[in-house]
């Protein structure tokens, strides 16, 4: 594996909130990130579809991700906006992001959000946020 992936996979390992939650980073490269969640019990709400806080997290992390690669470094959400498009109700669930525009401090990053069950994926949420540069 390659040396953006390994680090990548060292920060994804030190947020506790994370582990806690189960999610996995599945891909790390230049083109952007994959945040991968099976979904479980208590990542659900009354109705029996993931909660709009395990979606938000998805995104607001996959995100930042995706622009602190572009970056090149360590790197925060400034702030992001997320469309919840259909319920998440799948077995799993997959967040794409990739940096749209990048600047010297700031990059501006889009993301999908998919629920997927067997070999059916559902474009669930739509994500863009704004990433900074930490110490720069």
């Amino acid at each position: 594996m390659d040396d953006l992936y390994q680090l990548s996979r060292h920060v994804f390992e030190a947020q506790p909130f994370s582990i806690f939650l189960g999610a996995e980073l599945t891909r790390a490269s230049s083109d952007g990130v994959t945040l991968s969640l099976t979904v479980a019990d208590h990542h659900k709400q009354q109705h029996g579809y993931v909660h709009g806080g395990v979606i938000s997290y998805l995104a607001d992390n996959s995100l930042t991700f995706a622009g602190g690669l572009a970056l090149g470094g360590d790197a925060l959400t400034s702030e992001f906006k997320l469309n919840y498009l259909k319920p998440a109700k799948g077995s799993r669930l997959e967040a794409r992001a990739e940096a749209q525009s990048v600047g010297r401090r700031q990059a501006v990053c889009r993301c999908e959000i998919y629920s997927i069950e067997g070999a059916q994926k559902i474009l669930c949420a739509l994500g863009q946020g704004t990433i900074v540069a930490v110490g720069k």
